[in-house]
């Protein structure tokens, strides 16, 4: 699919078929887009688009270098929150004289909310660099957003944590155990994503800020070198959350243990009680012909009260010495 933005353009699709693209587009947003529409844009601007294959390349020189006048961009960015299964997809910016080109496969949420504000105020796309400014600016901010809600979402993992109501038990069930290590693996996931866009956005806003476009222009510069320190900040939380969350999956691995020892306890108290008498019933159970107590008419409750002495009598000293 392909669209334009800009002063004289409304964001509607363009057939590549007609093989035009209206002068006036200063932002040419490829999504998913078919061999012809890569064909109508590489004709029109003079310039290779970047394939899918090109995308994923991890190595800084192929994410970022500058062709000619053209300055090439990969940019992993956070996409799939809402539906709760965050990934980073690449997303490719080109700028090319007075225009910008991405190319993407995935329609990440601030590319909508970028598109609707354009829809709004045309200004923000009135040449490329700015439409690149902007669009950086969007992605950068909802990443922060996306840092809160990932904060509060710790926040919450830890008061399930450590916090409990008076006069209830300390104790949590294994199901919700379960559930505890569940929603940390998810909150690192979502973390683990947005350090990752993050780190790619301080490559990409540090390889622009640097750049002899940029440069040579010195519009927007300040707002860049803003978006730089922005980022920086973003990656500096990212990491103090990450620790946090690491302490959490400790505290709560912890508490595993510390049920399992206490279903031990049970089976070893339960085994403390029960041995004695079976000892006893154990000894007057032995077939020997000379045994007095087999004769004596007080022996039966004689046995018994001896195996129930020897069932008290090591738990009230467990008991007392504060070992149960």
């Amino acid at each position: 699919m392909l669209r334009t933005y800009g002063p004289d353009c409304d964001g509607s699709v363009i057939d590549p078929a007609k093989g035009v693209i209206p002068p006036g587009a200063t932002w040419i947003d490829l999504l998913e887009p078919t061999g012809e529409e890569e064909k109508l844009v590489e004709r029109i601007l003079g310039l290779d688009v970047p394939t899918r294959e090109e995308m994923k390349e991890i190595e800084p020189s192929s994410r970022l270098f500058e062709r000619g006048a053209a300055i090439y961009m990969t940019l992993s960015t956070l996409y799939g929150v809402e539906e709760g299964c965050p990934a980073a997809e690449p997303i490719a910016f080109v700028l090319a004289g007075n225009r910008l080109v991405t190319v993407r496969y995935t329609s990440p949420k601030p590319f909508r909310k970028f598109a609707e504000h354009v829809a709004r105020e045309p200004a923000l796309v009135g040449d490329g660099l700015t439409a690149l400014i902007r669009l950086l600016d969007t992605i950068i901010d909802r990443l922060a957003d996306e840092l809160e809600d990932a904060g509060d979402e710790i926040e919450k993992i830890s008061a399930q944590i450590f916090y409990r109501e008076a006069g209830k038990s300390p104790r949590i069930p294994a199901m919700k155990l379960e559930a505890l290590l569940t929603r940390i693996g998810r909150a690192q996931s979502l973390l683990a994503r947005i350090r990752e866009t993050a780190v790619s956005s301080s490559r990409v806003v540090g390889f622009l800020a640097a750049s002899t476009r940029l440069h040579a222009t010195g519009i927007e510069r300040d707002h860049v070198l803003s978006l730089v320190a922005d980022v920086g900040s973003l990656i500096d939380h990212s990491a103090f959350l990450a620790a946090n969350l690491t302490f959490l999956l400790d505290a709560s691995l912890g508490l595993i243990s510390v049920e399992q020892n206490a279903a031990l306890k049970v089976f070893s108290v339960a085994a403390l009680i029960f041995l004695p008498p079976t000892l006893v019933a154990g000894i007057y159970g032995m077939n020997f012909e000379h045994m007095p107590e087999l004769h004596w008419l007080a022996g039966y409750p004689w046995a018994l009260g001896i195996m129930l002495l020897s069932a008290v009598l090591p738990y009230w000293i467990f008991k007392r010495k504060g070992w149960l």
